[in-house]
């Protein structure tokens, strides 16, 4: 995340941190960036980000990473928010996950149209021009028998 601040900043852009207060006190915070909120926990770290992003990048990282992706999308499906996210597929990093996420539809554990949420680009550029055309998907909920999809 460093790194990809300290790009940004490079470029003249601004950049907003939003860490636990237990994080704050260590040396992994950035202290360089434009704006830093020190929050609480870990969860109100996930909500304040949801609320100021106007969309969500995922690079390829570890768990936290897949672990916040797999939080925003299930709000994204929820309806929670309708903001776009995706994944940068750099050098298939996200290829076993994309092709898990296939099987899901194929047992019937998600929805076509919810797997077409996740959008995905190798391209940084092309993944946010994507993002900017991104309209919500609302569906009702599989939680109704009467919107359940026929079984096979």
């Amino acid at each position: 995340m460093g790194i990809i601040a300290d790009a940004a900043l490079a470029c003249g852009g601004s950049v907003t941190g939003v860490i636990p207060q237990a994080l704050a006190e260590s040396d992994v915070v950035h202290r360089g960036i434009t704006d830093l909120h020190v929050v609480e926990s870990m969860h109100a770290r996930k909500a304040l980000m949801a609320e100021l992003a106007d969309g969500f990048v995922a690079l390829p990282g570890g768990i936290g990473t897949l672990e916040e992706l797999m939080e925003i999308w299930t709000w994204g499906q929820l309806g929670l928010h309708d903001k776009p996210y995706g994944v940068v597929e750099i050098d298939g990093f996200f290829e076993p996950l994309l092709r898990f996420l296939d099987q899901l539809v194929a047992q019937r554990f998600l929805r076509p149209e919810h797997r077409r949420m996740l959008l995905t680009d190798p391209d940084p550029a092309a993944l946010l021009d994507r993002m900017g055309r991104h309209k919500p998907v609302r569906l009702p909920k599989w939680l109704d028998k009467e919107a359940l999809p026929p079984h096979d």
